[in-house]
């Protein structure tokens, strides 16, 4: 199975849980899963900040991105939490490989919003240096970074990184792991299995908000692009990766109808 998995920034703040999921993304590895890894960094972005006097300002849940923070992105995400993340993978027996979407132009992008500074939307990804790496037995660990064949960098949503990944690298299976549960209903329920339609109506209908929404929206791209499944999941639930390989329900799954 080709399979990408997305790991929350907060998940990767602590030693101890970046071992632990690390070693279960080793296992997969080991049982002959293709496995691409795509991380996110939000929480140790905005410590780093503030530890500079250096104020997060946000637009819309996107992080305004100016010349002193786009210096920030790439020594936090691309710099300090991948490679913690790049060691803990080495660590469990799975040779990780570091990257963003810089190198070999993974992962194109121009800019969203003048008023956002460098953010970057994905345009194109292309995934040939992915399928050279898990086709010689690596896990590649990318940053959600991004630029454009002029040399621009631009700071990119983890989550449409990992959709832009998965649908060019052809995942059979795409798994958020987040500091939540699942997707919850308005009855504060986790919905096991959730439609195209019905995860639209949580957004119109106020349920959904926030980050969230994002992942929603990132989950339909993903399943619009050709993503065989898609789940969202607690990261810090026992051998959660296990579990869903397994087959297990855990987390909400995502559908077309």
């Amino acid at each position: 199975m080709k399979l990408l998995v997305k790991l929350g920034g907060t998940l990767l703040d602590s030693l101890e849980s970046r071992d632990r999921l690390a070693a279960q993304i080793a296992c997969a590895r080991a049982r002959g899963h293709q496995v691409v890894v795509v991380h996110g960094g939000g929480k140790q972005m905005t410590r780093y900040l503030a530890e500079r006097g250096i104020e997060s300002r946000f637009v819309g849940g996107l992080r305004v991105t100016t010349p002193e923070t786009l210096d920030a992105v790439l020594k936090v995400f691309a710099g300090s939490v991948n490679h913690e993340l790049v060691a803990a993978l080495n660590r469990a027996g799975a040779l990780a490989v570091g990257l963003s979407g810089i190198d070999a132009l993974l992962a194109e992008a121009e800019q969203m919003d003048p008023e956002l500074g460098a953010v970057g939307r994905v345009t194109a990804s292309n995934p040939q240096i992915l399928d050279v790496l898990v086709k010689n037995g690596f896990v590649p660990s990318i940053a959600c970074v991004a630029g454009d064949r002029q040399g621009n960098i631009y700071n990119v949503n983890a989550d449409q990184m990992a959709v832009a990944c998965a649908a060019a690298f052809g995942a059979d299976q795409l798994v958020f792991l987040t500091d939540v549960d699942g997707v919850l209903d308005a009855a504060k329920q986790v919905r096991p299995i959730l439609t195209a339609a019905e995860s639209r109506a949580l957004i119109a209908e106020g349920v959904a908000t926030g980050g969230m929404q994002a992942k929603l929206n990132a989950a339909l791209a993903a399943l619009e692009g050709g993503v065989g499944q898609v789940r969202i999941a607690p990261g810090a639930a026992e051998r959660v990766l296990d579990r869903i390989l397994a087959g297990e329900p855990i987390g909400t799954r995502m559908v077309t109808v």
